[in-house]
């Protein structure tokens, strides 16, 4: 079966949730088709297109994230009960991870075992940082050793920040460059912090192909123990305890090289739905099946990685 970890879906009335939250920067996801009533009914249309069988859907990077506790909590119940709801009509098209009012550390393990247990929700999603702080911040601490001991899956999303960088968002550099620097500074922030040795019951997903992970795994671990000396383990072996999504918009050697890099056993099918669509949402599963990627890759990428990790029944037939 192929699983789509990396799809979007927010509705009108969720974004001015988070607009009254503090949020100023959802009209970018207006309108592009991750809503619901005629654009959800385009989306299963586009699915069936490129042969995707099911989404987890996420509210990331749109979520309630704030200093309002109650507005955040209220936005959180929101979006996970929307979320609900749509896996109940869809049954065999969706599942989805549950949002978290971070920074509320109560609340959000609250809200995660309401969802996980009442809602059916099959993992979390968290942005990469919170509020501008680091996930490996000790305040997060007990909402990861809650994903711990949940055994659960930990979806992880660029925050949209420009990595807190001047540099990234006065340059227009936000979405091309900012989200997966993003995504490479939180990986690295994980391995060093030795996340995976801390937290190993937790299945962390991170998005873009680890951003610029593949690169930069030799140079992290010829650097680290005078660098970052209370990293438990060469950062290359933490690393390949953690899953990536595909999103690498096509292009052949970004794969390639996180294949090279993680293993193929490490990486899931993502699409960026709906940043990604009708062509290119059909060229970001196709170019997973490229000559140049070994068959019993590309399968285990688009189809027995996710079946395994979310414990999903193949489908034959």
């Amino acid at each position: 079966m192929r699983v789509d970890v990396h799809a979007h879906y927010w509705t009108g009335d969720y974004l001015d949730l988070l607009v009254d939250l503090g949020k100023t920067d959802t009209d970018t996801q207006r309108g592009m088709g991750a809503g619901g009533g005629t654009e959800l009914e385009a989306r299963l249309r586009l699915m069936d297109r490129a042969g995707v069988d099911m989404q987890i859907l996420s509210a990331a990077p749109q979520l309630p994230n704030g200093q309002n506790r109650e507005k955040a909590v209220a936005a959180a119940r929101f979006v996970n009960d929307q979320y609900a709801d749509v896996v109940a009509r869809h049954p065999d098209r969706f599942l989805a991870f549950a949002t978290t009012p971070m920074p509320h550390i109560d609340d959000s393990i609250a809200e995660l075992g309401r969802a996980i247990d009442e809602l059916g929700m099959v993992g979390a999603v968290m942005n990469t940082t919170v509020l501008g702080r680091a996930l490996v911040d000790p305040e997060f601490a007990p909402v990861f050793t809650e994903l711990d001991r949940r055994g659960a899956v930990l979806y992880l999303h660029p925050a949209g920040n420009s990595a807190c960088s001047p540099l990234i968002a006065d340059y227009h550099l936000t979405w091309m460059v900012g989200a997966p620097i993003e995504d490479t500074i939180s990986v690295m922030q994980l391995i060093t912090h030795g996340f995976p040795v801390r937290y190993p019951n937790i299945k962390v997903i991170n998005s873009h192909l680890g951003g610029a992970l593949p690169m930069l795994l030799q140079r992290a671990d010829n650097q680290c123990r005078w660098e970052a000396p209370q990293t438990p383990d060469l950062p290359s072996a933490l690393a390949r305890r953690m899953w990536y999504d595909t999103v690498g918009h096509g292009h052949l050697p970004a794969l390639r090289a996180a294949i090279d890099s993680f293993g193929a056993d490490r990486l899931i099918l993502g699409t960026d739905f709906p940043y990604e669509a009708d062509d290119i949402f059909v060229r970001a599963v196709d170019y997973i099946n490229s000559p140049d990627i070994a068959a019993a890759d590309a399968k285990a990428i688009l189809e027995t990685n996710a079946e395994h990790l979310f414990r999903i029944s193949p489908r034959h037939g």
